[in-house]
């Protein structure tokens, strides 16, 4: 496997390629410490349809707003500036994710239900850990696999063959190594750099399933994404094969500062948020 097949592979990707212009100028506008609420509301009052999907996300059941907003600034104020973000990257990607069907171990839905399940996964382990990024956890495990839309999209007639040495033990990102060359990972975090997406979120694409491969203090998101990857197979959310044989270990739980009692409580809690998160994004 070369980072060159990886890059060329996304490069390949046209539809996953490039995020629509109005969410890399809003991506931009949160990252600037220096933007303001105003500055977002430029950007989303100039795109229809992503104006009535905030409006729609404040309005549901989901905030409990005592009243209907219709101001788009007054929406954003509400929501805050990552939120907002949110919405307009998950809405970028879900379209991304088409209903591709490789087989039955494999479709572009269950990869968009996993990737949503992992965000929501995230986002609950980070609050349970007390750690104050449950949106860009949240985000983080929403894209963890774009390695694997970019996939199907420039290599799916591999894909089959990659699903079939997967069932038959072999690690799922090993065996894309050795039908393609390159793994969803590698080239997950070339898009994410392409994106100009954190330096945090290039390590969750491209070292989950071996975050401990990164420095100690690089990884945290990395842990928490595989360990949510974890969770969400387990539970059947989804996509399973991926990561099938990954197991949540006392010394990984440690790291991040979980108990085996939090993991409990998060999977408990998981399919409510999940049901929250839906109402955000979909």
């Amino acid at each position: 496997m070369t980072e060159s097949t990886a890059t060329t592979i996304a490069n390949q990707t046209i539809e996953v390629g490039t995020l629509p212009e109005v969410t890399m100028q809003i991506v931009k506008v949160v990252q600037d410490s220096r933007s303001t609420a105003h500055d977002l509301h430029e950007i989303v009052s100039n795109d229809p349809s992503l104006s009535a999907r905030v409006l729609r996300v404040v309005n549901s059941a989901f905030y409990g707003l005592p009243g209907q907003i219709g101001s788009i600034d007054r929406a954003i104020m509400l929501l805050g500036l990552n939120a907002v973000k949110n919405i307009a990257i998950a809405a970028s990607l879900s379209k991304m994710f088409k209903n591709t069907v490789i087989c039955d171990d494999f479709t572009g839905k269950d990869l968009w239900t996993h990737s949503v399940a992992v965000g929501a996964a995230n986002k609950l382990l980070t609050m349970k850990i007390g750690l104050a990024l449950p949106d860009e956890a949240f985000l983080a495990g929403l894209i963890h696999d774009i390695g694997l839309v970019a996939v199907m999209q420039s290599r799916g007639d591999k894909l089959l063959e990659i699903v079939q040495q997967a069932k038959a033990g072999i690690p799922f990102y090993k065996a894309e190594e050795a039908v393609i060359g390159a793994n969803h990972q590698t080239i997950g975090m070339a898009l994410a750099a392409r994106w100009k997406f954190p330096r945090s979120f290039q390590y969750v694409t491209g070292y989950h399933h071996r975050p401990t491969e990164l420095a100690k203090e690089n990884r945290l998101l990395a842990v928490i994404s595989y360990i949510s990857d974890a969770v969400c197979v387990q539970q059947e959310l989804g996509l399973k094969i991926t990561a099938q044989e990954e197991q949540i270990t006392d010394e990984l739980l440690e790291e991040v500062g979980l108990s085996r009692n939090d993991l409990d409580d998060v999977c408990e809690n998981l399919e409510k948020e999940l049901e929250m998160v839906r109402t955000m994004i979909e």
